[in-house]
């Protein structure tokens, strides 16, 4: 793996160092620094990711912690928020939660979007037999795999929610666009590993 790779393993992020990571580039320190502070050396799309993102999370549409920027007095109290601020560096988005906000907008390839490591042809929209309820229900399973893509939710509310999100891209829409219901359903049901129904279970430990 590369040093990329590793990012992958976390299930949160400052705001930053996802814009950094949409833009490609490992979220060093070094990284961080030449893109504050060197507008020539700044990777391509870093602004409009850093910008998206900010105001993403401020609005609510990211779920995280947003922190603001605060004002200070001469003696270095805090005597106020900077309005419609956003700390860059403090604030937490939820991975998860991102990469959902970013497929919305048709952001679908990058650090957030790994290639999968099988190449099965039933989920390769060319292949004859290619059925996309079936690729619908295995995307939504991988999509719903953690616990801040489930909190609060039981699995099937997770994976119905995502299947609503997607549901253009897998042909589960109707005439005029909108989601269909049973088709969402039924992919919900294929890919639903809880079957007994109920709230999720609290692990003990």
């Amino acid at each position: 793996m590369d040093g990329l790779d590793y990012w992958r393993l976390c299930d949160e992020l400052s705001v930053i160092q996802a814009a950094l990571l949409i833009a490609g580039c490992e979220p060093t320190s070094d990284a961080q620094y030449r893109a504050e502070k060197f507008t020539d050396k700044k990777p391509t799309g870093y602004e409009a990711a850093l910008t998206a993102i900010s105001n993403a999370l401020r609005r609510g549409a990211i779920t995280g912690k947003c922190i603001p920027l605060y004002e200070y007095d001469m003696n270095s109290n805090i005597c106020g928020e900077v309005a419609h601020s956003v700390d860059i560096y403090t604030s937490r988005i939820e991975v998860d939660s991102l990469r959902a906000w970013l497929s919305k907008r048709g952001l679908k390839t990058g650090f957030f979007f790994p290639e999968l490591t099988f190449s099965q042809e039933y989920l390769n929209p060319k292949h004859p037999r290619y059925a996309p309820k079936l690729a619908a229900a295995i995307f939504a399973w991988l999509a719903t795999d953690g616990e801040c893509a489930t909190k609060g939710k039981s699995p099937k509310q997770a994976l119905t929610k995502w299947l609503r999100e997607n549901a253009r891209e897998f042909g589960l829409t109707d005439d005029d666009g909108k989601p269909n219901e049973t088709g969402i359903e039924e992919a919900a049901k294929v890919a639903n590993w809880q079957l007994t129904g109920g709230a999720p279970k609290t692990p003990v430990g």
